[in-house]
């Protein structure tokens, strides 16, 4: 109980602490002229980048098993928890929350599913199945960044 409580707080401070963080990036990204939809590409980021060092340093030291984990298990946790506890913040707050998901977004994310149970439902992932994985997300930050 005192774990759930912990995770809990802890999410709701990186919550607050992203929404501090987002007029700036927002600002930012106006004056660059890109879409709205690229400050939660960068929120994101900002959100998953320690885990996604430690499984870059865990797969360059060849414990690509630790590497899967940390990524796979980062992104599940930031998606399953944080999207919940953001619109729980909003709602208790009166925040206008917007997931900025279009239907080029959906299709690849989809897409992007498709591909993930085909490479982790054989037991083995090869490069190619990475290289896969980095070109969708390739396309997804081309297809947002410029429309």
């Amino acid at each position: 109980m005192l774990s759930a409580a912990l995770l809990l707080a802890c999410l709701v401070a990186v919550v607050l602490l992203a929404k501090s963080l987002a007029p700036t990036i927002e600002a930012a990204v106006a004056a660059a002229g890109a879409p709205k939809a690229l400050v939660g590409i960068i929120i994101a980021a900002v959100v998953l980048l320690p885990e996604g060092l430690a499984a870059l340093r865990a797969a360059q030291a060849n414990r690509l098993q630790t590497s899967l984990n940390l990524a796979l298990g980062s992104a599940l946790a930031s998606i399953g928890l944080t999207i919940p506890a953001v619109a729980i913040v909003s709602l208790a707050t009166g925040w206008t929350l917007t997931l900025g998901i279009d239907i080029k977004s959906t299709v690849l994310l989809l897409l992007s599913l498709l591909v993930a149970t085909l490479s982790l439902g054989t037991g083995r992932t090869t490069v190619l199945q990475g290289t896969v994985h980095l070109v969708l997300f390739a396309v997804y930050l081309f297809t947002t960044i410029v429309p």
